[in-house]
C-alpha cells in the first residue's frame, strides 16, 4: 500500500506563527506534482508538538480535502499516552487520512513489553493502517525487532518506519518483516542503503526541498537500478546532511522558505535557522539541483 519516497511534510506558518492553509494546500499540490509517493502530516518535522488538537485535526482535513485520494495522507498521532494516541488516531481515521504513523511512546521510557502493549491497544481500538515507528534518539527508548515481530500478528499494522540508521538493525528487520509488513527508512542519508537491502522506501526530511530527486531515487532502488540511484543520491548527500545542521525542521523549514514555497514562521521552542549555517544549506541546495 505504501512505498517510495513519503514526505515528512513541514507544517506552513505565517511569520505570525499562525497556520498558513493556504500554502499547506499549495506545498501538497507541489509535492503531487513532483512524484512524492506519500505524505505524513503532523509529525516531528510538522511540528506536532507545538500544535493545538484542532490546529492538527485541521491540517489532516486539509490535507486529505486537497488530496483527493491521489497520494496517500498519513497522520501522525502518537503520543506518551496510550488512550490519547487512540484518540488521536480515531480522529484522523475520521477524518479521511489513509494510515497513521504512530510513534514509540517518549519520555517514559516503556518496557519492550509495554510498547508491545501499548501498539495491540491502539491497533484493536482503532482499525485504520498503521506504520509503527521506531526513533530512539527523540523518544529514549528502542523497540527492538522482537517486538516488532509480536506486533506483525495484527492486520492493520501495515509498517515500520526504522529511524536508527543502524544497516545491521535493518537486514534483522527485513529478515523478520519481508513481505509482511512494509519498512520504511527515517534517515535520509542511509536511506538508499536501508532500500537495496530490502526495504520499502524512505520517510523523508529532504524530499521537502527535493521532492523530485528523492522519488526518483527511491523509485530506482527499489527497481535495483543501483547506478541511476546511487548517482542522484550523491547529489543529495549534502542536503541529507546539512538539513540537521540543527534540529529539525529548524534548517529545513529555512531551505522550503529559499524556495519560496512557504513563509518563514516557526513555533517555540524551536528558532529561526542560525545565519552560522545558511550558506552551508544553500550551497547542498546548488548541488543537489533544486536552486
Amino acid at each position: 500500500m505504501f512505498q517510495g519516497s513519503i514526505v515528512a511534510l513541514v507544517t506552513p506558518m505565517l511569520s505570525t506563527g499562525e497556520l498558513d492553509e493556504i500554502r499547506l494546500r499549495s506545498l501538497i499540490e507541489t509535492h503531487i506534482a513532483a512524484g512524492t509517493d506519500g505524505i505524513v502530516l503532523v509529525g516531528t518535522t510538522g511540528e506536532a508538538p507545538t500544535l493545538t488538537e484542532s490546529e492538527q485535526a485541521k491540517i489532516i482535513k486539509i490535507g486529505v480535502e486537497t488530496a483527493k485520494g491521489r497520494i496517500p495522507i498519513i497522520a501522525g498521532t502518537g503520543t506518551y499516552s496510550t488512550l490519547e494516541t487512540i484518540y488521536f488516531t480515531n480522529q484522523a481515521m475520521e477524518l479521511g487520512a489513509d494510515a497513521a504513523l504512530i510513534v514509540v511512546p517518549y519520555y517514559n521510557r516503556p518496557t519492550q513489553e509495554g510498547m508491545y502493549q501499548h501498539f495491540k491497544a491502539v491497533a484493536e481500538a482503532v482499525p485504520i493502517p498503521i506504520i509503527i515507528y521506531n526513533n530512539p534518539s527523540r523518544t529514549a527508548c528502542d523497540m527492538l525487532p522482537g517486538t516488532v515481530e509480536r506486533l506483525m500478528q495484527f492486520s492493520n499494522i501495515v509498517g515500520l518506519k526504522d529511524a536508527t540508521g543502524d544497516l545491521a538493525r535493518g537486514r534483522e528487520l527485513v529478515a523478520i518483516c519481508k513481505n509482511k509488513i512494509a519498512l520504511f527508512s527515517g534517515v535520509d542519508e542511509s536511506a538508499l542503503a536501508f532500500i537495496l537491502q530490502g526495504g520499502n522506501g524512505d520517510i523523508s526530511v529532504t524530499a521537502n526541498v527535493a521532492p523530485k530527486a528523492m522519488h526518483e531515487m527511491c523509485m530506482a532502488a527499489l527497481a535495483g537500478n543501483i547506478a541511476l540511484a546511487g548517482k542522484i543520491n550523491t547529489t543529495l548527500m549534502p542536503l541529507h546532511k546539512s538539513l540537521f545542521l540543527e534540529a529539525n525542521p529548524i534548517p529545513v523549514k529555512w531551505a522550503v522558505n529559499q524556495l519560496g514555497w512557504i513563509q518563514d514562521g516557526i513555533r517555540l521552542p524551536l528558532t529561526p535557522f542560525s545565519e552560522h549555517y545558511q550558506n552551508e544549506v544553500k550551497e547542498a541546495m546548488k548541488i543537489s539541483g533544486v536552486i
